[in-house]
């Protein structure tokens, strides 16, 4: 006969104590600690191309860019996440005493995998879409040239656009900036399968 083990639910507080010392990230799902995936070389190209470009062109302006070890906490769910990276407008709201989750990104960027891209693409952004700041999000696929741009028009209604070529340009709405796919993409294999 099997039994079953009951499932442990943390709360924020254990969690937040969890994580100061944990060798690798963890999410909090209301309760849950659910860990998180190794990023691909792929996936860590990606984002550090399209970070690399952002600190550049954002430097001077009113913008704040963090990549992947700055935590996001939904407080209507009650969900904490890490992701890809984020752009606030102005200053952090941090939730808490210290700096390193904040509550108030306008844009994220998700580097989509096999394993996370229904989720991302899904509930993740019915989270996501609870911070009243948010207005854009950009899902960028590891393995073709393919991106998603939601953006939350004036009237609250998401719009999307799809960005299917090397020679595409995404031209971010909730920030005055653009870059052509090639230079996302750059040094990206295909040809390799990292999960």
């Amino acid at each position: 006969m099997q039994t079953q083990t009951e499932k442990r639910y943390y709360t924020r507080e254990e969690y937040l104590a969890l994580e100061e010392t944990a060798e690798y990230k963890s999410e909090y799902h209301d309760g849950e600690i659910v860990p998180m995936t190794g990023g691909t070389t792929n996936h860590n190209k990606i984002a550090g191309n399209l970070f690399a470009h952002l600190k550049f062109a954002l430097r001077g302006r009113n913008y704040e860019l963090f990549i992947a070890d700055v935590r996001l906490w939904v407080p209507r769910y009650r969900k904490y996440f890490y992701p890809d990276l984020m752009i606030i407008q102005a200053e952090p709201v941090y939730e808490g005493a210290g700096t390193t989750t904040v509550t108030n990104p306008s844009l994220i960027v998700e580097v989509l995998s096999n394993s996370t891209r229904s989720y991302d693409k899904g509930d993740k952004f019915d989270y996501y879409r609870s911070i009243p700041e948010f207005r854009e999000y950009i899902l960028i696929d590891q393995y073709k040239f393919h991106i998603e741009q939601l953006v939350k028009t004036s009237e609250g209604k998401w719009l999307l656009t799809y960005y299917e070529s090397a020679d595409g340009v995404l031209a971010l709405d909730s920030v005055d900036f653009q870059i052509p796919l090639s230079d996302i993409y750059e040094g990206v294999n295909f040809e390799i399968v990292e999960e």
